[in-house]
């Protein structure tokens, strides 16, 4: 059961104003718990029993979101870096409190499978390294791959420039002689692309195609679905 809070709390919380506006709401009638109208802003409520101009409340315990990054947006929220992939989500889960916030980064080049979440305990499970999660990605490279590619990737010894610590071990499938799935479980800047790179590739185009458990499943370039909380 959820823990009662404050009813303008839970609304300001959730995204819908200030608590100065979302008192406004309240006192207008357009909260309701169990379908009776509550105008005390300062009632205790179960945000799981509220709803506003009779809509229930989204995910009041924390939202958790796939969504399909599209190439051509960043993954971060300061101005300056380009569009960014807070512009193509709804405008309420930025004006939650935690905001909304992606689990790790895909570059502005890259599609595929992205996390977003308001839970910092989410970030943390699938970006600490105490936690081996594998994350699939599609790379289509620039000239033909050759097979000691996938021993070379494998044995855990490759070092990227300017790093001390090799990449852990990665597993590569070639699917043509221009295409290729990389499995690894860790999430270094740029990781696929630099490596890649040390063996004199260029990656002219990469996709995510799962994190751990999650994949797409036909969800369209821009578009997310709200998920249970694990």
């Amino acid at each position: 059961m959820s823990k009662l809070r404050r009813l303008d709390q839970t609304l300001a919380s959730l995204g819908f104003g200030s608590r100065r506006e979302v008192r406004e709401l309240i006192h207008a009638g357009q909260a309701k718990v169990k379908g009776i109208v509550i105008k005390d802003e300062g009632a205790k409520v179960n945000p799981h029993e509220v709803t506003l101009n009779d809509e229930p409340l989204e995910a009041p315990d924390g939202l958790l979101v796939l969504f399909h990054k599209p190439t051509g947006y960043v993954c971060t929220h300061s101005d300056g870096e380009g569009p960014t992939i807070y512009e193509l989500l709804p405008f309420r889960w930025r004006e939650r409190n935690p905001p909304v916030t992606s689990v790790g980064r895909l570059d502005k080049d890259t599609s595929g499978v992205l996390l977003i979440t308001d839970r910092g305990e989410l970030v943390q499970r699938w970006t600490s390294p105490k936690f081996v999660i594998e994350k699939v990605y599609e790379a289509t490279v620039d000239k033909p791959l050759t097979a000691d590619l996938i021993e070379i990737f494998a044995r855990g010894d490759l070092l990227l420039t300017s790093e001390t610590k090799p990449c852990l071990p990665a597993k590569l499938e070639i699917v043509d002689e221009l295409h290729a799935k990389l499995t690894i479980t860790e999430g270094r800047y740029h990781q696929v692309r630099r490596m890649f790179a040390s063996q004199g590739y260029h990656v002219q185009k990469l996709h995510r195609s799962s994190f751990g458990e999650y994949e797409l499943d036909g969800l369209e370039a821009g578009k997310w679905k709200v998920l249970e909380r694990p």
